[in-house]
């Protein structure tokens, strides 16, 4: 699978200009890059939803793709309609529903609910047919701790059954912990696509304007007071794996 080059032009300005990338199979990427550095429209692109200059095609090949946009708009029904708008299988509809902890809203109109929940039922919404790729503009947007750690996990859960799962997100601690690769756009352009090893190792991403993961921030002051020898962690278990090793 391969994501062409294509350049995408608004009112003369030219907002995007990628110059194309091999895609590995059951990978999640993380698409980030600091404010205006065109990641929600570089998603909207792949999805179809906005065209690209001179109407190129965007994959080497036709393949399937799902998206959740990063602001859903429901319609004025329950839940469980709004969900099942995307297939008719009401098993799945359920599971989902249960797995994203929204079961107990299922009759509620979906136009009154919190920006937490009407994240999780617009996963749901997306995750009802199986596609090639899954584009998910930051999914985890607007939810508290816990709600974000479920949905990661449900996204995780997303290589069994889709070829490549493509995420934007402006949360290194997500990207770092739960990404297998990471690609870094800056004004428009790739700059590169890295391992959260490769990324993390040094203060490269600073320079676009992001900040390092938190657990990566504090293992390098660990490091510094000999508490620990590994700088590059990305989840609180292993810096207290580490301190305990001694």
């Amino acid at each position: 699978m391969r994501i062409e080059a294509f350049t995408k032009t608004y009112d003369g300005r030219k907002v995007l200009d990628f110059s194309g990338k091999e895609l590995e199979a059951g990978t999640i990427y993380a698409v980030i890059g600091a404010n205006g550095s065109g990641k929600s429209t570089f998603a909207k692109c792949l999805a179809g939803i906005v065209s690209v200059d001179k109407n190129k095609k965007i994959f080497n090949e036709k393949y399937s793709v799902g998206y959740m946009p990063q602001k859903s708009y429901p319609f004025a029904m329950s839940v469980e309609k709004n969900i099942a708008l995307e297939g008719d299988d009401k098993v799945r509809a359920g599971k989902l529903m249960k797995e994203l902890q929204i079961s107990h809203l299922a009759k509620k109109k979906a136009n009154r609910l919190s920006g937490g929940e009407t994240a999780r039922m617009a996963l749901a919404r997306v995750l009802m047919n199986q596609f090639d790729v899954m584009i998910l503009d930051e999914p985890t947007a607007g939810l508290d701790p816990k709600g974000k750690r479920d949905i990661m996990e449900l996204v995780l859960s997303l290589k069994k059954t889709t070829k490549t799962v493509i995420m934007i997100s402006h949360n290194m601690d997500e990207v770092a912990k739960y990404c297998n690769k990471i690609a870094l756009l800056s004004n428009g352009e790739l700059v590169g696509v890295y391992t959260p090893s490769e990324l993390f190792a040094d203060d490269r991403i600073e320079e676009y304007g992001l900040k390092l993961p938190s657990t990566v921030a504090l293992a390098r002051k660990l490091k510094s007071a000999g508490l620990i020898e590994n700088d590059c962690v990305f989840n609180e278990e292993e810096i207290v794996a580490q301190i305990v090793k001694g």
